[in-house]
């Protein structure tokens, strides 16, 4: 028997299944959680992390968790604790799931038509897609722990369990749609 290298010491990371065929070359799965920023040097290479260290990375951009890895981490530790016990499914299946809903697939551009800004519809990248996900799942964090009893954890869990279960009343749903929404209107 092989021993597999397993995120946090806890999940395994073999058998995690896509639903979004443009998404899943973006939505990199590795064991490895700290990179030490390898990566960070050439332009697209931020597919190659995982996307659990990305989520740090994002959860990171708030004011009290700036540069605070090892803090940011043992917060998203005990998310997945939560979300394994709220669901009894693998959480970083339950993270790539909540990326997968959570990525909105239309947005708007400002056109400027000689003095006037007129909004258009664009399709979105599917990295982008993936970068935007990240980002309202570490605001919807952000706010559902910012002045609140709530921990960051458990905003987090919240998060996460409502973007894969497309649940239109988490934050990051609810901004992608609206994106959507605001999208269509400028078609």
């Amino acid at each position: 028997m092989e021993h597999e290298a397993l995120l946090f010491g806890t999940w395994d990371v073999s058998e995690i299944e896509y639903a979004d065929p443009s998404t899943e070359r973006y939505i990199n799965v590795t064991p490895i959680a700290h990179t030490m920023g390898r990566h960070a040097s050439k332009q697209f290479q931020k597919s190659e992390i995982s996307i659990v260290e990305r989520l740090v990375n994002r959860l990171m951009q708030t004011e009290e968790n700036t540069g605070h890895k090892q803090k940011t981490m043992k917060i998203v530790r005990e998310a997945f604790e939560m979300v394994h016990d709220r669901t009894d499914e693998n959480p970083v299946q339950v993270l790539v799931r909540a990326v997968e809903n959570a990525a909105p697939r239309e947005e708007t551009v400002r056109l400027k038509y000689g003095g006037i800004s007129v909004p258009q519809a664009v399709d979105v990248a599917p990295q982008r897609r993936v970068d935007q996900a990240l980002k309202f799942i570490a605001d919807g964090t952000q706010r559902g722990s910012y002045k609140n009893p709530k921990s960051a954890a458990e905003a987090l869990t919240d998060v996460l369990v409502g973007a894969a279960d497309y649940d239109v009343q988490s934050y990051a749903i609810g901004q992608k749609e609206e994106s959507e929404r605001v999208a269509e209107a400028a078609r």
